[in-house]
């Protein structure tokens, strides 16, 4: 499986996030120069966390972005699937015409098994737990407010 970069820097981004506290509000600006990303790539990232309901904005001075909810209440799959959605879809047919039986194998033993437990594990790692991981394994700097 192959996981976008889009979405690898909003788990990052999230983390981050999460690592400042549930109700803190980042600025894309601080996420940027933080983790080494281009800031115009970390909008068009928010804009789909937020579409999907995983952030909520604020305008003005100390404005930014903050968790929709808590951050244990936030699993990975509802992140990947504010990005990546072609991730879940259901995988097309690639034999059936010629090869009925092996379609069948491989949607029965293959396919369909990836479609209940890829879900089913996202399901089960929330931004908290990554957040409690990432705290566990050293202080990234922590976040400054002047």
């Amino acid at each position: 499986m192959k996981i976008s970069a889009k979405s690898r820097y909003a788990l990052a981004a999230l983390i981050k996030i999460g690592l400042g506290g549930d109700e803190k509000s980042v600025a894309i600006l601080y996420l940027s120069e933080n983790l080494g990303v281009s800031k115009i790539y970390l909008e068009q990232v928010f804009s789909l966390l937020k579409r999907g309901n995983i952030v909520v904005s604020t305008k003005g001075a100390g404005g930014g972005y903050q968790l929709s909810r808590p951050m244990h209440e936030i699993t990975v799959y509802d992140i990947l699937l504010a990005i990546e959605i072609p991730l879940f879809e259901k995988t097309a047919e690639t034999v059936a015409d010629k090869a009925p039986n092996i379609e069948f194998t491989l949607q029965s033993e293959v396919f369909k098994k990836l479609d209940v437990i890829i879900p089913e594990t996202l399901k089960k790692i929330t931004l908290g737990s990554l957040v409690t991981k990432a705290e566990q394994h050293g202080n990234d700097g922590g976040m400054y407010y002047i």
